[in-house]
């Protein structure tokens, strides 16, 4: 059994075409849906791509181990889903960026890595100067389809596919890609591919009962000064970047045709979190935002001998892709974990109806090292020039903004709670927006209470996790 990992960055769920989108043209989506299994509702366990993708490898929760930044990585000492699958005999590539392994990791989890050089192109039109804004809205994309830096990567993988022979190892390709990560920006013809007026209108700006860091992101990104339609012209860019990486989904699907392996291989298509695209008037995500455009992602999976078109209705963890792949390689954990294989579900089972979903996220004001906008904390310069200027700038004058926020999510009701800020409470079956915060209402009193305990007994379930490998208790020998 072969296993590829395809993983678009800030891909959500309700903007993808097989999970009830009306608009976006994804037909490579749809045949991976029609061949395989889709999970309806997948949400990730961080709302940023490096804790996520820490969860994503150890079956972790963030608080677990302290994975909360873009710049604490999975270290030597840890256990991870690529380590244990190279050291059963897996030969692992990696083609893409990295925001998981720290760098002393790579020799202990991945036998060849690389990514294509280059930065994301395409041009900013409005300036950051004190009449511009930080929208990450660019121009198109200059060059054809097989010149962005993502489509380099994955040729690289299909290269790998192309070049494997009879008695090779079993083989894990990992295709972490940037799209459609902001900022937005496609090659044509994919920039332009939707009119802006044939969408939905995004969720509104100004909503009632959320937290502060809507309006202060709004502010120090200067987007309060923008219209509707460019929000729309967000989303609508953003559609045409995934329909871009739904175009590069089916290069790889046709190499796996060619080359015979889809009979041999799990195809696994998700993402590591979603984002906004214009939504409630914002762009890209927040730390402590767990909203569901951010926290439900796509999972598509096919795996030799599976179910096709099978739907699973019920709630999962993206971290369960873990226990997944272990499950079907044949290949027992070493550590505690809380993720759960959904190779039944593959299988065409049901979900289980009860489970909820939890994510967090942001920081505690008594880790400074945490926040980002310490200008140190990347290899990039920090510069009021730079996209990211106002996200750092924001949190370190008001670090409130993104104080830590933990989530819990049944098939009914969401409860995000905020020691720090403001927390939110929404009846999904009525609201499945959120756009009308219920927590404090005394209707709702009872759930409420339940959601509370909920929390409370899975912190302490989950609060640490204790070695499998014990140390003897006398003292060591001269």
């Amino acid at each position: 059994m072969n296993f590829i990992l395809f993983i678009p960055d800030e891909m959500r769920a309700e903007s993808v075409s097989c999970y009830g989108h009306p608009l976006v043209r994804m037909p490579n989506y749809d045949r991976l849906a029609a061949e395989g299994v889709r999970f309806d509702q997948c949400h990730v366990q961080h709302t940023v791509c490096a804790p996520s993708r820490c969860s994503l490898m150890t079956g972790w929760y963030p608080h677990v181990a302290g994975h909360r930044t873009l710049w604490h990585l999975l270290r030597p000492h840890e256990p991870s889903l690529f380590r244990y699958l190279r050291e059963a005999g897996y030969y692992v590539e990696w083609h893409g960026w990295n925001d998981l392994y720290a760098v002393d990791s790579f020799p202990l989890a991945v036998d060849h890595y690389d990514a294509a050089k280059g930065k994301w192109a395409g041009y900013n039109p409005y300036a950051q100067d004190e009449a511009g804004y930080y929208s990450f809205l660019y121009e198109p994309q200059p060059g054809g389809l097989y010149d962005t830096r993502d489509m380099q990567d994955l040729q690289a993988g299909i290269d790998f596919l192309r070049s494997r022979r009879p008695g090779d190892k079993p083989f894990v390709l990992y295709l972490p890609l940037s799209m459609p990560h902001c900022p937005y920006v496609a090659p044509q013809p994919y920039h332009d591919m939707y009119d802006p007026q044939d969408l939905s209108p995004v969720r509104p700006v100004g909503v009632a009962g959320k937290p502060d860091f809507h309006e202060l992101i709004r502010r120090y990104r200067r987007l309060d000064r923008l219209p509707e339609s460019h929000f729309a012209k967000i989303q609508a860019v953003y559609l045409g970047m995934i329909s871009y990486v739904d175009w590069m989904l089916g290069q790889l699907l046709d190499a796996l045709e060619e080359t015979g392996l889809d009979a041999e291989t799990t195809l696994i298509v998700t993402a590591d979190h979603g984002e906004w695209a214009g939504d409630y008037g914002l762009v890209e995500k927040w730390p402590s935002a767990l909203e569901d455009p951010i926290t439900r992602v796509p999972l598509l999976i096919r795996t030799p001998g599976g179910a096709a078109g099978h739907v699973v209705a019920e709630q999962v963890e993206w971290f369960d892709i873990m226990a997944t792949m272990l499950d079907l390689a044949g290949v027992e954990a070493r550590h505690t974990h809380f993720a759960r294989s959904l190779v039944p579900q593959l299988n065409g089972a049901a979900g289980d109806p009860q489970r909820a979903v939890f994510a967090e996220g942001g920081y505690d004001t008594n880790q400074p090292h945490c926040f980002e906008g310490r200008w140190a904390d990347y290899d990039i310069p920090r510069t009021p020039e730079h996209i990211y200027w106002p996200k750092g700038l924001q949190q370190q004058e008001h670090p409130e903004s993104v104080c830590r926020a933990t989530m819990i999510r049944t098939l009914e009701y969401k409860l995000i709670y905020r020691p720090q800020g403001v927390s939110e409470l929404y009846d999904l079956r009525q609201d499945p927006r959120e756009l009308h915060n219920l927590y404090g209402d005394p209707a709702l009193e009872g759930v409420q209470r339940e959601l509370e305990r909920r929390l409370l007994d899975w912190y302490v379930q989950t609060a640490d996790v204790t070695p499998m490998d014990e140390d003897p208790r006398g003292l060591p020998s001269h």
